[in-house]
């Protein structure tokens, strides 16, 4: 399968998934969203793990601020539940999955990284949830699984 913002490549049983929009620091748009859930979906069925990574110097800085638009609460909820499906197929589809973390793992890139199994990161990482000060909703399901993962201050 051809994407546009992803690359899968499948070497014995490991699929590594790589995300592709390097020049934006792999911010998470629609499509990509869409083309991770397609991926996780669609799977072969001889991959028994993945490695999920990005290209270029950042990991993902979260989402693509260029396609933000104000939503009423309908689409809101619409676009959330889009996040939470792709990301649910992360944490609980058939493969467990490894994130390779470097540079940013910032909003919904943390969020990503958080719905994977193991997070394996260089010096180069840093991590950070800015919805807040922005006024975004952290929609793609990172207020649950984060905490569970660091533990409540």
């Amino acid at each position: 399968m051809t994407y546009t913002d992803l690359h899968l490549q499948v070497q014995g049983d490991i699929a590594i998934i790589r995300l592709t929009r390097g020049s934006k620091r792999n911010a998470l748009s629609d499509s990509l969203i869409l083309e991770l859930r397609n991926t996780f979906e669609n799977l072969p069925s001889t991959v028994r793990a993945a490695v999920l990574d990005g290209e270029g110097p950042h990991f993902c800085a979260g989402l693509d601020l260029a396609e933000l638009k104000e939503r009423d609460a309908g689409q809101g909820l619409q676009h959330s539940r889009m996040w939470h499906a792709a990301l649910d197929l992360v944490q609980f589809g058939p493969v467990p999955v490894v994130a390779a973390l470097h540079g940013a793992v910032v909003g919904g890139g943390l969020e990503l990284a958080s719905a994977c199994h193991i997070r394996v990161a260089d010096s180069t990482t840093f991590y950070a949830l800015p919805e807040g000060s922005r006024g975004i909703f952290v929609g793609g399901g990172g207020s649950v699984r984060i905490p569970k993962l660091i533990g409540a201050a």
